[in-house]
């Protein structure tokens, strides 16, 4: 029986942050059915898998061995040799010190079809980060890349110290730390001028990133004041300098903040890749988990709902489990040809379009007062709305639109609870601080409450929300929200809890 043979990708997903990754990259992680991952990339990443994806940890570390080479080079083999498409998902590029070509040389021994797909390298990325370019015109024409992981010391080295430092031009290390003294010291053995600048970026591209300068003398000296850990590169030369007057990154307005995202693990990502592109931390401690509730009653409307004039959705989380349930009862979107449909909020109105809706009738401003004013002016009295929600719905809205004689027919589709991970993962959370916690909604303002037992852990914190009835719960809870985004969507959140920190 002939074998079905899969294939294997080398994919180099960058140095840190996840939108890094080339687009060829993201496409085929997209894609996979197995993703053998290293210690050192974002995790974050690893959101872009599809739900069923295999995930599989091979990281090593200075203090673990991890999985031993051979182990992943067989794992990756009988991967492909099962008929799956196996991303080998690495930080940086895979043919720079990513092991890469050893790999490729393995697969292509077993008959395995491969592809390399090369990654932005941390040796030039980091730098940059930190505001050092590794070639410049004026000052340095040429860069060498050095893995710092050779014993210098060894008989006969690979790395030709003496040859390097005479270059004129900068030179990048990479896996420095723990030789870090020693590779200094052999630099100016061999000839390298004492007072080179020098500077050592750890986590580069990542919000938590550290830049320490200093010259090769004393760098070494500095890191260990700084307790500085790996992953470190270590970039020497004058092009250092430049970082006085070009260093963009740690200059970004919530650069090394932490900021709390309360939304749902699935909800989640866009927040949080949003806040990493000001420079922030997110901390993702879902709050809230979504469960579908009454169901059966669901089914019932749906089987009947050419007897409403609209519906009306308030939520994302509303308009995916109504289609879900709808498709569930053998209907689609096409069902709900003759009935308008209005909604607040753009990820609301995103939703809507991926189930086929383009006509939404949507208010100006995106609350559910907004809302109710439009919908008391386009419902006719003779027509009647289907509502559905969570449990914890906007009890006012209902009642602006049952007070202008307008028919609404309410229906709780889900709840929220606490997930049972988050009070640990919570503990440890408010024992390294937070400096922002963000609140999209009511249910997450409840769900965090309740999962810290009190607001005590909150009262010096800045307290960021989305929309006037969120805001509310926030005073009732007994906090004051001092960031306010004047629109219900994320982008605002963010761009409010920018401009409070720039102003």
């Amino acid at each position: 029986m002939r074998e079905i043979l899969g294939e294997v990708y080398l994919v180099g997903c960058g140095p840190g942050d996840p939108e890094l990754i080339t687009v060829k990259g993201l496409r085929l992680l997209k894609g996979a059915d197995t993703i053998i991952h290293d210690r050192l990339i974002n995790f974050r990443i690893l959101d872009f898998a599809k739900p069923n994806a295999e995930l599989i940890d091979v990281g090593k570390s200075s203090k673990s061995t991890g999985y031993h080479q051979d182990e992943i080079n067989q794992m990756m083999v009988e991967k492909a040799k099962l008929g799956k498409k196996v991303i080998r998902l690495k930080g940086g590029d895979p043919f720079l010190f990513g092991r890469g070509g050893e790999e490729s040389e393995i697969l292509r021994k077993h008959n395995v079809p491969f592809q390399v797909v090369p990654g932005v390298t941390s040796a030039i990325a980091a730098p940059a980060y930190a505001g050092i370019p590794v070639t410049h015109r004026s000052i340095a024409s040429s860069v060498t890349f050095v893995s710092g992981n050779e014993d210098i010391n060894k008989a006969n080295s690979n790395i030709n110290w003496h040859a390097i430092s005479n270059t004129g031009g900068t030179i990048v290390v990479l896996m420095s730390r723990n030789k870090l003294n020693m590779i200094t010291g052999q630099l100016i053995k061999v000839g390298l001028n004492p007072d080179t600048p020098a500077a050592l970026i750890r986590w580069g591209s990542e919000p938590h990133q550290t830049t320490i300068t200093g010259t090769i003398t004393n760098i070494s000296l500095q890191a260990d004041v700084a307790n500085l850990l790996p992953p470190v590169a270590l970039v020497i030369g004058n092009v250092v300098n430049l970082r006085n007057k070009l260093n963009w990154f740690e200059n970004l307005p919530l650069f090394g903040k932490r900021v709390l995202v309360t939304r749902t693990r699935k909800q989640a990502s866009k927040l949080s890749g949003l806040l990493a592109q000001q420079g922030a931390i997110p901390i993702e401690l879902p709050a809230i988990k979504i469960i579908p509730i009454n169901i059966k009653a669901l089914h019932c409307q749906l089987r009947e709902i050419n007897k409403f004039s609209w519906l009306v959705f308030t939520s994302s989380n509303a308009v995916h489990i109504f289609f879900e349930e709808l498709h569930n009862t053998g209907f689609d979107s096409r069902n709900l040809s003759g009935i308008k449909i209005a909604a607040i909020g753009a990820v609301t109105k995103l939703s809507l379009e991926k189930y086929g809706i383009k006509n939404v009738v949507m208010p100006k401003s995106y609350n559910t007062n907004s809302l109710g004013d439009l919908l008391i002016k386009e419902v006719f009295k003779d027509q009647n709305i289907l509502l559905p929600r969570s449990e914890l719905g906007h009890y006012e809205f209902v009642a602006k639109l049952k007070s202008a004689g307008i028919q609404v027919q309410e229906i709780n589709i889900y709840k929220t609870v606490i997930p049972k991970h988050s009070k640990k993962l919570a503990t440890k959370i408010f024992k390294e601080g937070i400096d922002i916690a963000t609140f999209t909604s009511t249910s997450t303002v409840h769900g965090l409450v309740d999962l810290l037992g009190g607001i005590n852990q909150l009262r010096n914190v800045n307290i960021a929300c989305i929309g006037p009835v969120t805001e509310a719960s926030i005073k009732i809870a007994g906090l004051t929200p001092n960031i306010i985004a004047p629109e219900s969507t994320v982008e605002s959140l963010v761009k409010a809890i920018k401009t409070h920190f720039t102003r």
